[in-house]
């Protein structure tokens, strides 16, 4: 008993000196606060409460009155004293029927098991009051977003930032703001070095028609079955003869094939410039000195049809982060109808924009264009009701959207390589800068059997929530839109919830499970996700899919464990391309070299490529050996090494060669080669001159294989 006693008395005694240490911090920060507020709560945190009602006592009353009555702060219940049972705020559980010790003025409490004798035992400190006001605090603490550079999305953004109750800087802030929207590019406004800003570096870049193509030609190379949604494309000029002579060959094989192909410009939108044709000779022939660089792609002649009219989808899709990789689908979309019924090409039709192109910004200049409250009627509807009016014929829409989800997937997975590259250039490691996310617009065909086909992705989709009516003869005005702002608005808003700096804190990306490879994708119909959701607020209309299906979809990141390697050689901060001294230490360092490839071959290998590339890309200021170029070596030298397997083997058996050499090498010193543009080959005359890549071989030889029967009815 005695020994007891003497442990109670010490507890006692350092009780007392908490409490003489904290009633000292709080006379020295404000000791009118005292007897309302916790001791350690933070200045910020004292002010909102002296100003809340607290159950409807004034503030006037002392603290002995005040004392033991339960108080009311932005509806969490706090109190002072509780040697009774109460509930904790937050949701906590509610606290037992053990006797608690409150530590006057530290809002700490020593709870623990009754003893028969009426002894407190096993005493153990637990937080009340103050993580309770604390978290209020950080609740209370108002989001800020700059909107000066919002642009057309500026009005949904604005009713997003309302509903959310954050704090808007229409004119910008000379502080820092913790989320900046910008209307165009990541470099709309360069002088941001903390926050989160709503672009990538370099997605406008690579979302462009070729670099598109490109970042999906490349992956079709290693699976060619995974990424059949994308129709098979030429990119013009470059690509022109091939384009001819491919068509020619196959038009002489079967001569009752009529295929029709899209002429899509590179950096042309809203539908600009974009033509059908029939024979390479229909290529439109651009005058002047500069030849306007598009992509031809095979045209979908089999759409699937509502009313007889075509349509397609539009879809918006959040990159979270790239490192890892977060990707959330909205559950709602736009489907965007044609005005004119659908009849399949032919050589009479093909100028008929309003028949074959969904364009928004083409058909809306229709006469039979249908601008229509309803969601569910009218010339731009939402994907729901679409899905619903195939479910009452009968139509799997969970497969449907299992088929979206994984196209989505497999599409971002073919852009985030290069966009690590640009991300890394333009942020490099250590240099303060931003995080960054991007809304996508997916524009999606469904064909007659249901198949998705990806037609482009956006990095600026239209977030407008009106529309231009003319309400009298050259009179037009905006009205609103309630499809649009339905849509749109939940985009944003729901994006803004989960680029809260406080939920981004929270956040651990640990639900990776998902499906093995041989699962289909699970669409849980009304599933809700909880993640930054509010009381006053509807559940959020973005739904995770990937880390969330990283087991099905992880070993299609080939191209992205290649372009890690490329990042580790660049060597230079800032820069986007390999020099030849930098190709040379990534040779040199994964023990590529041997007798029957030596270094001078290295030195060929980097000039034949680097000098193809740099004739595809002309708009590039920078010399060197771009990603793509890297790509494209490193095929040859898998394939080199493994010449008996496929493709997709010896690149990954390069790469678990690769990677095994650096892993071996020291962490901490990282290759810096000097970074040099200088021509290796030119003492090596004796070198042979030119170097075949087999993935440049394979895209030039490869046999056209058009989807006419992919288009064909299940």
């Amino acid at each position: 008993m005695s020994d007891h006693y003497e442990r109670v008395k010490i507890e006692l005694q350092q009780m007392k000196e908490v409490e003489r240490d904290a009633a000292a911090d709080v006379e020295q920060l404000s000791p009118a606060s005292v007897s309302s507020v916790p001791a350690d709560v933070s200045f910020t945190a004292r002010r909102d409460l002296s100003r809340s009602s607290i159950n409807g006592r004034s503030r006037s009353k002392s603290r002995s009155k005040a004392d033991g009555y339960e108080r009311q702060v932005n509806g969490k219940q706090l109190s002072d004293l509780t040697p009774q049972k109460s509930d904790y705020s937050q949701g906590q559980s509610r606290v037992s029927n053990e006797p608690n010790l409150h530590i006057k003025g530290t809002a700490r409490l020593l709870k623990g098991k009754t003893a028969t004798n009426g002894h407190v035992e096993s005493c153990q400190r637990q937080t009340d009051g103050k993580e309770d006001v604390s978290k209020v605090a950080k609740k209370r603490r108002t989001v800020t977003v700059d909107t000066s550079k919002a642009k057309t999305s500026l009005e949904a953004l604005k009713m997003s930032i309302r509903q959310l109750k954050w704090k808007e800087f229409p004119m910008g802030r000379r502080t820092a703001c913790d989320i900046y929207w910008h209307g165009v590019s990541f470099h709309d406004n360069e002088n941001i070095v903390s926050g989160q800003v709503n672009k990538f570096p370099g997605m406008i870049e690579m979302l462009r028609k070729i670099n598109l193509s490109r970042a999906v030609r490349t992956v079709q190379e290693l699976f060619p079955e995974e990424y059949n949604f994308y129709p098979r494309s030429w990119i013009l000029p470059e690509e022109s003869q091939l384009f001819s002579t491919q068509i020619r060959l196959l038009k002489d094989n079967d001569a009752t094939l009529k295929p029709t192909f899209i002429v899509k410009p590179d950096s042309g939108s809203q539908g600009d410039g974009i033509y059908l044709i029939r024979d390479p000779a229909d290529l439109r022939v651009i005058s002047g000195s500069q030849i306007k660089q598009a992509v031809v792609q095979e045209y979908i002649q089999k759409p699937l049809l509502i009313d007889k009219l075509k349509f397609d989808i539009r879809l918006y899709v959040l990159v979270r982060s790239l490192e890892p990789l977060e990707i959330y689908i909205a559950k709602e979309g736009l489907s965007r109808f044609c005005t004119e019924p659908y009849q399949e090409p032919s050589q009479k039709n093909l100028s008929h924009v309003f028949m074959h192109l969904t364009n928004y910004s083409l058909n809306v200049h229709s006469g039979n264009f249908v601008h229509s409250d309803s969601c569910s009627t009218g010339s731009k509807r939402t994907f729901s009701s679409v899905l619903y009016r195939l479910a009452s014929k009968g139509v799997d829409i969970k497969k449907v959207w299992s088929d979206i989800i994984a196209l989505v997937i497999k599409t971002v997975i073919a852009l985030v390589p290069e966009l690590k590259v640009y991300y890394q250039a333009d942020i490099p490691p250590g240099k303060p800068g931003p995080t960054c996310f991007q809304i996508l617009g997916f524009d999606i065909l469904l064909m007659k059997n249901l198949k998705p086909v990806l037609l482009e992705v956006n990095a600026n989709p239209s977030m407008r929530i009106e529309h231009e009516q003319e309400v009298s003869p050259g009179v037009f005005e905006y009205v609103p839109s309630p499809v649009d702002e339905e849509v749109k608005v939940g985009v944003i808003r729901d994006t803004l919830r989960l680029m809260d700096p406080a939920q981004r804190k929270q956040h651990v990306t640990s639900n990776t499970g998902g499906g093995s490879p041989e699962e289909a994708i699970v669409v849980e119909t009304g599933s809700d996700e909880k993640e930054g959701s509010a009381d006053s607020l509807p559940s959020l209309c973005l739904k995770q899919v990937f880390p969330k299906y990283t087991k099905q979809f992880n070993y299609l990141r080939v191209v992205e464990r290649i372009a890690a390697i490329f990042l580790r050689f660049l060597g230079v901060k800032g820069t986007m391309r390999l020099g030849p001294t930098s190709f040379r230490t990534f040779i040199r360092n994964c023990k590529l070299s041997n007798s029957s490839f030596s270094m001078a071959s290295v030195d060929i290998l980097y000039i034949d490529i680097t000098r193809r590339w740099a004739g595809m890309l002309p708009d590039s200021r920078e010399a060197g050996m771009c990603l793509q170029a890297f790509i494209e070596a490193f095929f040859y030298l898998a394939a080199r090494r493994s010449k008996a397997l496929p493709l997709r083997e010896q690149v990954v058996l390069l790469l678990e060669v690769c990677e095994g050499a650096l892993e071996g090498q020291s962490h901490s010193e990282k290759p810096r080669p000097h970074r040099s543009h200088t021509n290796p080959a030119s003492s090596q005359s004796s070198a042979p001159t030119t170097f075949s890549s087999p993935a440049l071989t394979r895209r030039r030889q490869r046999p056209l294989q058009l989807s006419a029967k992919a288009n064909t009815e299940n």
